[in-house]
């Protein structure tokens, strides 16, 4: 972005703010907020709901556990490294139908 354009719209915003009365303190204080509701939460699911952990849980954790769900699936902050790796290996050599045509069989049907 250009340095005109930038001044332009950083104009447009004063005089905006102006208009309904916003002052600079007024926005630094939402941003706050907002990035410390986003810090005490705990837990988010895939929509943006988020829970701090304390209290009732809210109905979309109690039905996502009520379904199966563990509420670790639902943890902010952790990363992949952080959560040991349980997949369970497969001795594929041990597969009955390995190289018969049951393994090699498309279940896919062809277009008419």
């Amino acid at each position: 972005m250009d340095e005109r354009k930038r001044d332009s719209i950083v104009a447009y915003l004063r005089r905006r703010m102006a208009e309904f009365g916003i002052e600079p303190d007024d926005i630094a204080a939402s941003i706050a907020a907002d990035h410390e509701k986003t810090r005490a939460a705990r837990y988010r699911d895939a929509s943006g709901n988020t829970w701090d952990g304390k209290g009732d849980a809210p109905q979309w954790v109690i039905q996502a556990t009520s379904a199966g769900q563990s509420l670790e699936h639902f943890a902010i902050g952790e990363t992949p490294e952080q959560q040991p790796a349980k997949h369970a290996s497969v001795d594929w050599r041990q597969d009955p139908f390995a190289g018969s045509r049951l393994a090699t069989v498309r279940t896919e049907r062809p277009a008419a």
